[in-house]
């Protein structure tokens, strides 16, 4: 049995065979739904193999087979592992025809017994990506067409992770920030109180990621614990970013909607609006003058607010998953609170903006074009998942796990945040209705 499917895209066929050798592509291909993870990439895609995670500790070893090597038109994977080769064959030709001189018809050519229904709209995700990954890459390079050093802290999180895909299949350097020993040329060490001072030699652009998650009770300790992961660790590395020995020209820093308060109604908030009251608010205010330090001293700053990250690898999105596939989702208390969402790759963009737009500077929304209230996120949700959502979450259920200043803080929160600094730049979001998104990552 075996699947062919389709797509032209609007690249070259030089340029859409050059993304897929560089490092990243895996991690920017692989379904965030699929029971998998990328443990590591091929070297080549002539003769290298990838590993990939599947449940029960399996392996999958996918090995790069150099009689099919073709390039630019094909390159080919098989599956090579043990025991899963005794009882699964699988042999997978990544075709490329050019359609003309500027677009590429990319075809997947899959030969396994699995049924063809279950390989369709992973191989239709794998387009989309490319085509959206593409896309970035060339209007961000109208901005900034040189490769840059990116160093990134946080990256084996969600978000640094599929960051620093994206960058490298854009032909970008990411070093990685690690609080560990380095394990390769590609990591260095960072001490978040007391960083090194040539820890960004040779660096055009930091991005800063790491900090404890928010999510949880809102107790005395979880508080602190998130304060002393942000404020002192930023405040450090933008000193060093502009007053040490190696300056980037850029520091782009995490930052968050909560600092316009849990609940404004339904006031339309914009980076101009006023900030609001509360745990949240003040962390956030104190996190972005940490960042700030750096702009005192000319380094161009961009504090990134995001908004709900939607991904089934991570955030509210995967504690729902489960409960809305098995037909046992639905609003929260009321649902006309106001939810600031956006897609992982759609913050990923923001991100690279933030990286190389010039002209971009401060406190950046990173939220969707079109907020919805959480009885319309809901019934996307559900849709997507072809389920029903008639269970109403009562309002007592959040507090029982996050208390009560974590339930209005986190869950209950309404906030109709807008992206008025992206949209004033001219910025295109691949998936600006919620509907479009959850369809696309389920």
């Amino acid at each position: 049995m075996s699947i062919v499917q389709s797509t032209v895209v609007d690249f070259p066929l030089a340029e859409v065979f050059a993304w897929h050798s560089r490092p990243g592509a895996m991690p920017r291909l692989t379904p965030p739904w699929a029971p998998l993870r990328v443990i590591a990439e091929a070297s080549s895609l002539r003769d290298g193999q990838a590993v990939l995670g599947l449940p029960g500790g399996l392996r999958w070893l996918a090995a790069h087979q150099p009689g099919a090597y073709d390039p630019p038109y094909r390159f080919v994977d098989e599956l090579a592992s043990q025991p899963l080769r005794t009882v699964l064959s699988w042999r997978h030709s990544h075709e490329f025809a050019a359609e003309g001189d500027s677009k590429t018809k990319v075809t997947d050519r899959i030969e396994t017994p699995v049924p063809g229904a279950l390989l369709r709209s992973m191989v239709a995700y794998r387009h989309r990506q490319l085509a959206g990954d593409l896309a970035a890459h060339r209007w961000s390079r109208d901005l900034r067409p040189d490769p840059l050093t990116v160093a990134i802290t946080g990256s084996g999180g969600m978000i640094g992770t599929q960051l620093a895909a994206l960058l490298t299949t854009g032909g970008h350097k990411v070093i990685r920030l690690v609080r560990r020993a380095p394990r390769s040329a590609s990591e260095r060490r960072w001490r978040p109180d007391k960083p090194d001072a040539d820890l960004l030699a040779g660096v055009d652009a930091v991005v800063h990621l790491a900090g404890a998650s928010i999510a949880g009770r809102f107790t005395p300790s979880h508080k602190a614990a998130v304060r002393d992961s942000r404020i002192e660790p930023t405040l450090r590395l933008a000193q060093l970013a502009a007053r040490g020995r190696h300056r980037p020209s850029t520091f782009v820093s995490a930052s968050a909607v909560g600092i316009y308060g849990p609940d404004r109604g339904d006031e339309l908030l914009t980076e101009e609006s006023p900030r609001g009251e509360g745990f949240l608010a003040d962390l956030v205010a104190d996190w972005e003058d940490a960042a700030s330090a750096a702009a005192e001293d000319g380094v161009r700053v961009v504090t990134v607010r995001t908004g709900i990250v939607q991904s089934p690898r991570g955030g509210s999105l995967r504690l729902l998953f489960p409960l809305f596939a098995a037909g046992l989702g639905g609003r929260l208390g009321t649902g006309r609170q106001w939810l600031p969402w956006i897609g992982i790759d759609d913050l990923l963009d923001v991100y690279l903006r933030a990286i190389v737009d010039s002209g971009l500077s401060g406190a950046v929304n990173a939220v969707a074009p079109q907020p919805v209230r959480n009885i319309d996120y809901t019934r996307a949700l559900a849709s997507a998942l072809h389920r029903p959502a008639v269970l109403p979450v009562p309002s007592i259920g959040p507090r029982l796990l996050l208390g009560r200043e974590g339930a209005e803080e986190l869950a209950s929160a309404s906030q109709r945040v807008v992206p008025r600094r992206l949209e004033l730049a001219g910025h295109r979001f691949r998936h600006p209705v919620v509907d479009q998104a959850l369809a696309h990552l389920l």
